[in-house]
């Protein structure tokens, strides 16, 4: 009877396992479909079961870091390593917090710990480890692809979770080639994995490929029709390229993911996309008052935009800026920056439009596309032009250069123009004298704008001569490279030298001679016929006086 009464138990102790392993493979299906809120719930339930759980521990810890809620995730592990100190997987997801705080050295003496508790012969902590070294900035991917290839050396090895991570650490390390190959070895373990079809997707969406990413996504959906992250990037994509064919999926999106913010602000998203500003405008400026201080500030953004476009410039003012003092630096753009130089710009008042430009700068320093920054220039440059401030012009221009890695000539001449054009003499000065000269000694704009710039410098009612040198360099360069193609140069060298000689040094014979070279070049030069006849011209003496 006892011994009957004792397998009973034992059943009984076995389902019960059996039936917690599988909820708890059921939050982690939940971590899988990026369903957090709900893995979220079910770890919770889990541990308010059986608090001892470790394994529902750590992914508990897993749901909260997706979460962004990395204190609570630390207080977690925190509380739990207390009476648990040997636990491998709670001293993985502590290192995983660790990471994420910077602190590499401590983080790496965990995993290590944790590695030799089980003595390298665990997967799910060695995928753990992995995770972690994945997910925080400062992880290691080298040493996460090192543990993870060991582990698929281990006797009986069948885990397509460990290619998967292993396609992660790849991708980390930029090398799309080997984490293609991982993604692919996880799929040949288990071909129902649409995370790994997925992720392929995204190599050659870094690479902007859609002829292969497209299929992809496309392809995860259809391993896998519950697959929300494939709906989500389809969504984006079609959001950006066919606002009316983004819509099924966002519906589909909808149907597979758990309800919350993320999905609110996707709607949001949907209603600007579909020109319906108004009513992105309401629901966003809802969502803020709903969520207060937890929500995303892109809302914000989307408020500025909107109001923008509706006209409202002091709403979508102080939206942007709202959003630019909340927003985690990472997530600010330099468009960011332009859209509230874009507003200012529109104010009615001169010192608000002033102040446009210092965000205009700004918002050059922050993009990292150079055609972006380009238009950032141009688009102030024409307000500049607008207000008539030519000096600014110049500004915009220097910061615009000193972003270029290897400016070219037009680069510079661009740079020297701005300058010129803004009466800032001195430094077109140097720039084509002393920089385009020495590094495009074959070419005519540098010696030109060198001579104009030192013309311009000049006091023309009382010349010190400080663009002779460059204009007998101008002539003497241009004449040697092509006196045909470059006439309208030369002559204008002469001209200049000619004037001077004539009228600052007194010198006729000499500016007669600069005359007959422009005459060498040019036999039809009306200008100078007529210049060289008055030249030549014998003065007229005075008649003599007497009386009869």
């Amino acid at each position: 009877m006892n011994r009957y009464r004792f397998s009973l138990l034992l059943a009984v102790v076995i389902v019960s396992q059996v039936a917690m392993a599988q909820t708890v493979e059921q939050g982690k299906t939940f971590m899988y479909y990026e369903r957090y809120k709900s893995a979220q719930e079910t770890f919770e339930k889990i541990l308010a079961a059986n608090p001892n759980n470790l394994d529902a521990v750590y992914w508990l810890g897993q749901a909260l870091i997706e979460q962004k809620d990395t204190a609570g995730a630390k207080t977690l592990y925190q509380k739990m390593l207390a009476t648990n100190g040997s636990a491998p997987l709670l001293l993985v997801g502590m290192g995983h917090i660790e990471l994420l705080q910077g602190n590499t050295n401590d983080a790496r003496q965990r995993f290590e710990t944790a590695i030799s508790l089980t003595k390298g012969k665990d997967i799910n902590v060695i995928n753990a480890i992995g995770l972690a070294n994945v997910d925080a900035r400062a992880g290691d991917a080298n040493y996460a692809i090192e543990k993870l290839t060991q582990a698929t050396q281990l006797k009986n090895f069948n885990n397509a979770d460990t290619w998967v991570i292993i396609g992660d650490a790849y991708r980390k390390l930029l090398d799309g080639g080997n984490a293609v190959l991982a993604y692919t070895k996880a799929l040949a373990l288990n071909p129902k994995l649409a995370a790994a079809k997925f992720k392929i997707g995204i190599i050659y969406y870094t690479q902007n490929n859609k002829d292969y990413f497209l299929p992809a996504y496309e392809q995860a959906t259809q391993i896998d029709p519950s697959y929300a992250p494939a709906y989500y990037e389809l969504y984006l994509y079609w959001y950006l390229h066919d606002v009316n064919k983004a819509a099924t999926y966002l519906d589909k999106y909808t149907a597979n993911a758990d309800p919350g913010p993320i999905l609110e602000y996707m709607k949001v998203f949907y209603l600007y996309g579909s020109a319906k500003f108004a009513d992105a405008r309401t629901k966003a400026q809802a969502l803020i008052s709903q969520y207060g201080d937890k929500v995303d500030p892109v809302m914000y953004r989307q408020v500025a935009y909107t109001s923008d476009t509706l006209g409202d410039l002091v709403t979508a003012k102080n939206a942007i800026s709202t959003f630019l003092a909340k927003a985690d630096s990472a997530a600010i753009l330099g468009a960011d920056y332009e859209e509230l130089a874009k507003i200012d710009s529109k104010m009615p008042d001169t010192p608000s439009k002033l102040e446009a430009f210092k965000y205009y700068k700004m918002a050059i320093a922050r993009d990292t596309l150079q055609e972006n920054k380009t238009k950032y220039v141009n688009e102030a440059s024409d307000l500049a032009k607008a207000l008539g401030n030519k000096s600014i012009s110049a500004d915009l221009a220097g910061l615009l250069y000193s972003t270029i890695k290897d400016p070219n000539n037009a680069d510079l001449y661009k740079l020297g123009m701005a300058n010129y054009q803004a009466g800032n003499y001195k430094t077109s000065d140097s720039l084509f004298c002393n920089i385009y000269i020495p590094k495009y000694p074959d070419q005519m704009y540098g010696y030109l704008w060198c001579a104009r710039s030192k013309h311009a410098e000049d006091d023309s009612a009382n010349s010190a001569g400080l663009a002779v040198d460059s204009y007998t360099k101008l002539a003497d360069v241009l004449k040697k490279l092509d006196s045909v193609k470059y006439k309208a140069q030369i002559t204008e060298a002469y001209f200049y030298l000619a004037g001077y000689y004539h009228d600052i040094k007194k010198d006729k014979q000499a500016a007669i001679d600069y005359i007959q070279k422009i005459l060498d070049v040019d036999p039809g030069n009306a200008n100078a016929t007529q210049i060289m006849e008055i030249l030549k011209r014998k003065p007229k003496t005075a008649a003599k006086t007497g009386t009869k």
